[in-house]
């Protein structure tokens, strides 16, 4: 069985199992269709989620159709991006992200290694204190 690449698009009835039971940690995009910072996030989203495949997981949730989700997280401008692992926020961001601060972003969040050569292990002593 191979891993899927690309965000999904989850909404009201599947954000829960799709995101807050999630086995990965999920980088979640609330957007819109008529936003133009919206669409200029979503190749950057789309690239980043080929590279992290099975080891992160992107989601992309429509605020005009799934208004409880967004509401539930207090979602007030978009883009708004989440960092979401064991049904926990770990974070988030507002507005556009670039390529290169998504990737360290999500490195901070979910110790996975972001570069193109990286492997996929987690980042060297990650967690440890």
């Amino acid at each position: 069985m191979t891993e899927r690449s690309g965000p999904i698009l989850v909404n009201d009835a599947t954000f829960e199992a799709e995101v807050i039971h999630s086995r990965l940690p999920v980088v979640v995009d609330f957007f819109a269709d008529w936003s133009v910072p919206s669409r200029a996030t979503e190749p950057v989203l789309r690239e980043l989620s080929q590279r992290l495949a099975g080891r992160v997981k992107f989601a992309k949730v429509n605020v005009d159709e799934s208004s409880a989700v967004a509401r539930s997280f207090g979602i007030h401008s978009i883009p708004t991006i989440l960092f979401v692992h064991g049904g926990q926020e770990k974070g988030r961001e507002v507005g556009p992200v670039d390529a290169i601060a998504l990737g360290s972003i999500v490195k901070r969040h979910f110790a996975v290694e972001t570069s193109r050569r990286g492997g996929k292990s987690p980042v060297p002593g990650a967690g440890r204190r």
